[in-house]
């Protein structure tokens, strides 16, 4: 059996059209956001500029009011020699209110980054969702019968998700690096340029170290994805199909598959994890480094004066102040490579975000084109020939349906049915010939209109979790209480509904599990008599109903739809022995068209399924 799921990442293609998808993302969504990316990154810009400036005070505090042999004046950039006191228990004081300040001033700053900050990438995240979604669900039928759901909610939460998490600690992890890698690096520079150059000593090496694990990194990154992706796709298709797993005591076989889509993913993943965890502590040790040089060098220099090549003095206020921000500057080399992990996983996700939403919808959709306008509602077929890539599925159907008549088409299974009246709601589009209603190509109208014309009740109705009101209204939104229950007087479901717990309230659970087969169908059908179309689509819309059933909605369905003009499918040929033309399919083709007795007449397939249906054959014969 092809076990479609465990098959190669099928977004590959997708993702690798997708050119600078972080540029994109900014490009395309920051631009909408840039006040409370501007307040946020201004605030965390302010928040770790003033976390420098404690260590600097100190450091003067340290030469000016206790002097270890060399003795200073109180000197602060910026602030006017005129606030400085002139005794030392002033200067401890106002060192003790200005460190307190720049204290409150970051804890101010923090809070507003946070707010510019998240309210970004929040805004972007929702927007992002959205429109991810919105350009699935406009793609046609055919690209969700490649893609796993599984796969597709991955991408939609699992990876716009960690695009939040991104441009939320990202940014931040960003900010934090450049102020405080360039605020260190003037303020050292400033205080002694030599033993800055020992601090910074080490910055080519975090950069070889850095560039090394983005090559490598980027790669496993994208693959840990693709198996989140799958291993979801496995998970959702067996909690769908956990009736038939139970029912074909198959819980060890599916327990193997899933533990084999969960270990794929944990290789990937440990591969990953295991290049991050030794590249990281490699670049600790590559920053760290640079303090135990700072702080060797620099005791070295205030204990025997400048050693080796250096020049000059080095206070011990200056020194202290090198420890601490030497020390600080190890902490943003190091976090630079969580930041170049973040990335990573965020181009990564991108990728696939922006993959799925350039995924060209498989319409040729014109925005402008202009809405049906139904009179009669004739519905006609001309050479039309459809197939899923290159295997032909319909060919050469050619038929007319006058406006008000039902046309039956009947077939054996994998004859094109279903096909053929899906291509009249366009969920597919025709390869060759054409489909109108009063004559108009379905192909050159806008898409709203046309499926606001044809209704379409499936041989799988699909309820959504809610109540039944709410799913009787469905694409009837604006339809009132009355409504409801005369659409599903109409579909002769008023009365199985009125005897479940709430009623119309009641709540039908995911996908309508809790009410039977005949329930949802009946359902289904109130739901299309309530958006009463000119056209309307039957696809075995009574093949999950009892036969006392079928005639009660049989009977409904001759007197509501007598001025519509009706296409089924029906795999009881005796309800639509009364179609005014029945087409019989075989192989997508039309083999036999007429009425049923001209049929039955004729002694050929037709005649062959009526007679297996009435138990008068036990197969239809070979021809």
């Amino acid at each position: 059996m092809t076990d479609d799921i465990d098959s190669d990442d099928t977004f590959s293609a997708q993702r690798d059209r997708v050119d600078a998808p972080i540029r994109r993302l900014f490009a395309t969504y920051g631009r909408k956001h840039w006040f409370p990316l501007s307040v946020g990154v201004v605030a965390s810009v302010a928040a770790h500029f003033l976390s420098l400036v404690p260590p600097f005070i100190l450091g003067v505090a340290v030469d000016a009011i206790f002097p270890t042999g060399s003795s200073k004046p109180y000197e602060l950039p910026l602030l006017p020699q005129a606030w400085i006191p002139d005794g030392h228990v002033g200067q401890f004081w106002l060192s003790a209110v200005l460190i307190a300040t720049t204290f409150a001033g970051g804890a101010v700053g923090a809070l507003v980054k946070g707010w510019g900050l998240n309210k970004f990438a929040q805004s972007i995240q929702h927007e992002i969702r959205t429109d991810t979604y919105d350009a699935m669900q406009r793609l046609d039928l055919g690209f969700f019968a490649e893609k796993q759901t599984g796969e597709l909610m991955s991408i939609m939460n699992n990876d716009v998700n960690r695009l939040e998490q991104f441009l939320n600690g990202g940014l931040n992890v960003l900010t934090m690096i450049g102020v405080t890698v360039v605020g260190v690096a003037g303020i050292l520079v400033y205080l002694n340029w030599q033993l800055a150059l020992v601090t910074l000593a080490t910055v080519p090496v975090v950069a070889l170290f850095t560039h090394k694990f983005v090559q490598i990194i980027q790669p496993k990154y994208a693959e840990v994805r693709s198996t989140v992706g799958r291993l979801n796709s496995r998970l959702e298709n067996n909690l769908g199909g956990i009736e038939v797993i139970k029912a074909s005591s198959a819980e060890d076989y599916e327990f193997g598959r899933v533990t084999d889509s969960s270990q794929e993913y944990y290789d990937t993943n440990w591969d990953a994890i295991r290049t991050r965890i030794t590249f990281f502590p490699g670049l600790q040790l590559s920053a760290g480094l640079g303090f135990v040089l700072t702080f060797v060098v620099g005791g070295l220099w205030v204990f025997g004066g400048a050693p080796l090549v250096f020049s000059g003095d080095l206070t011990a206020g200056e020194f202290v102040t090198f420890v601490f921000l030497s020390q600080r500057f190890v902490w943003p080399l190091a976090q630079f490579g969580q930041l170049i992990n973040m990335y990573q996983q965020a181009v990564a996700s991108a990728e696939r975000v922006f993959g799925l939403m350039d995924q060209p919808t498989g319409l040729d959709v014109d925005d402008a084109a202009p809405d049906l306008a139904v009179s009669a509602g004739d519905v006609e077929y001309e050479d039309v020939s459809f197939g899923y890539d290159d295997d032909p599925v319909v060919e050469d159907v050619s038929f007319e349906v006058e406006g008000g008549d039902t046309l039956a088409l009947v077939g054996p299974t994998g004859a094109g049915k279903s096909t053929v009246l899906k291509l009249l709601l366009r969920l597919y589009d025709v390869d060759e010939g054409a489909v109108r209603i009063d004559g108009q190509d379905v192909r050159d109208v806008s898409l709203d209109s046309l499926r606001g014309v044809v209704g379409y009740v499936s041989q799988e109705t699909f309820l959504f979790a809610g109540t039944v009101a709410e799913n009787v209204a469905y694409g009837s939104f604006e339809a009132t209480r009355e409504d409801v229950i005369a659409a599903a007087k109409a579909a002769k479901a008023h009365e199985f509904i009125e005897e479940l717990p709430d009623g119309y309230d009641t709540e039908v659970g995911e996908r309508g599990v809790k009410l039977s087969g005949g329930q949802r169908q009946r359902v289904g059908i109130a739901r299309i008599l309530l958006q009463d179309p000119a056209v309307l689509i039957l696809d075995e819309a009574t093949s999950d109903v009892d036969t006392e059933t079928e005639l009660h909605i049989q009977e409904s369905l001759d007197a509501l739809l007598a001025d519509r003009t009706v296409l089924a499918i029906a795999h009881r040929l005796s309800t639509i022995k009364d179609a005014d033309t029945i087409l019989v399919l075989e192989d997508g083709r039309v083999v036999e068209r007429g009425a049923h007795g001209e049929l039955l007449a004729e002694n050929g397939l037709y005649a062959d399924l009526w007679g297996v249906q009435a138990g008068m054959l036990e197969e239809i014969p070979s021809r």
